[in-house]
């Protein structure tokens, strides 16, 4: 911790901050008032977030850099069978035909109309190609606010997906993920029907150390709901994650248990739940895209959560489910560990999958 006091003095003032073998020279401007600069989150977790997504694409990144590569430096200029292999690349990282279909079109008119005859500038431009396919799922006017960002306190985070998706997995890593930025959590276990579904979060609780509020299974999970925003409330919690069930047998029980939940949620603030997310499990690939479509026929989806990105070499899926579904990804699980999670940023994401 660093602590800087100063008073009726003015002037530059440099303190070195230590995090691993790396310093960072903070210049602080001493005003008329006592200061106290106390750490650097946003440092932190900037850097962590970018080593997690490049951990996390380390089969994806073996398998596609290096069709990629034999791609740019065995040719010397762009011919028919570069097009084809790059579909053929993009096909098997699990893309799927209408991003890859679309992704070598526009490149195609690009290098036409740029000239660009040599395969190592092509590849400038199918980065940004891939990026613009992730961008393009943005919502045109966001919240303006994340999990813990801006607004009415609690925000509020329903969480649905089928069971084994590495649910509950999730929302415990990312309540840990909160908490590292200094968030209050809160974490609700509505999904009252699956056996052990309320224990298994209870233990991710203790784990990391928020509150979890529950009632025996087989209960209201509307009345859960309404505890857990009531405890989120009274005690200032800057999010509260809603846990749901996770089926897809009956759409319409699901579909009326989740506008129940969300009505509940409701009478106590009107713009909630803030968002509906959706954990996928990246290894299931295609499958998980079809998990997507059928839950965006019935849940008002605002975003995904992909789980188990690192057990995949087909990490491509990402741009499958922000084509055609135009959610965006807002985070990625990387691994087994509490911290192997990080927010999802599209162009870092890019970038990992083109590094050596």
């Amino acid at each position: 911790m660093v602590r800087v006091r100063g008073r009726r003095r003015r002037g530059r003032k440099q303190r070195r901050i230590k995090k691993g073998q790396t310093q960072f020279k903070i210049p602080i401007l001493i005003e008329d008032w006592n200061f106290e600069f106390t750490k650097f989150p946003l440092f932190n977790f900037l850097k962590r977030d970018k080593e997690k997504t490049k951990e996390g694409l380390t089969k994806t990144r073996e398998s596609f850099k290096t069709k990629i590569q034999n791609l740019i430096w065995l040719d010397n200029d762009i011919t028919p069978e570069f097009w084809t292999g790059l579909e053929d690349t993009l096909v098997e990282a699990d893309l799927g035909g209408e991003v890859t279909m679309e992704v070598v079109d526009n490149l195609r008119a690009r290098a036409d109309l740029e000239r660009i005859v040599s395969p190592k500038k092509a590849e400038g431009i199918l980065k940004e190609e891939l990026i613009k396919v992730l961008n393009d799922a943005l919502p045109p006017s966001p919240n303006g606010r994340g999990a813990g960002g801006e607004g009415s306190k609690p925000h509020v985070i329903l969480m649905v997906g089928v069971n084994g998706a590495g649910k509950t997995t999730s929302i415990g890593k990312l309540a840990h993920y909160l908490r590292q930025q200094n968030k209050r959590v809160v974490l609700a276990a509505a999904d009252t029907f699956r056996a052990a579904a309320i224990e298994q979060l209870q233990i991710w609780g203790e784990r990391v150390k928020v509150n979890v509020v529950a009632h025996q299974q087989g209960a209201d999970p509307g009345a859960v709901a309404f505890d857990a925003y009531q405890s989120a409330k009274a005690n200032n919690a800057d999010v509260l994650i809603v846990d749901t069930a996770g089926r897809l047998q009956s759409k319409t029980n699901l579909m009326k248990e989740l506008e129940k939940i969300s009505r509940v949620l409701q009478k106590s603030d009107p713009t909630a739940p803030h968002e509906t997310l959706l954990v996928l499990d990246a290894v299931t690939g295609q499958n998980g895209l079809n998990q997507a479509r059928e839950f965006k026929k019935t849940v008002p989806l605002t975003g995904i959560l992909l789980a188990k990105l690192d057990g995949t070499a087909k990490g491509g899926i990402v741009f499958a489910i922000a084509k055609e579904l135009k959610l965006p990804i807002k985070y990625i699980g990387t691994g087994e560990k509490i911290d192997d999670f990080a927010e999802f940023d599209a162009k870092e994401f890019v970038e990992d999958l083109f590094e050596g």
